[in-house]
């Protein structure tokens, strides 16, 4: 589990949908022209589009800005760990 004392901040900023500059990003799960998926330090972060690009990556410091038509930003719920009897 991550230590709190080592988590990258967090941060979003959303230009006009056609520009996301994001901070906190620990590594790119999957990118195409309709879809980013990457996790962050705060879970899952899933951005839709159309024709969207991966302009600027620095996984070292968690930078990240994508550019084109963005619709839609979600994050996915961590998975709860269940008892074997569940």
């Amino acid at each position: 589990m991550e230590n709190a004392a080592t988590k990258l901040p967090h941060k979003l900023i959303l230009d006009e949908r056609n520009r996301l500059n994001l901070t906190g990003a620990t590594e790119v799960i999957h990118f195409d022209d309709d879809m980013v998926e990457l996790n962050t330090s705060l879970g899952t972060l899933m951005i839709q589009g159309e024709d969207l690009r991966l302009k600027c990556l620095s996984l070292d410091d968690g930078a990240l800005v994508i550019q084109g038509h963005i619709i839609t930003l979600s994050y996915e719920e961590p998975k709860q760990r269940r008892g074997f009897f569940r």
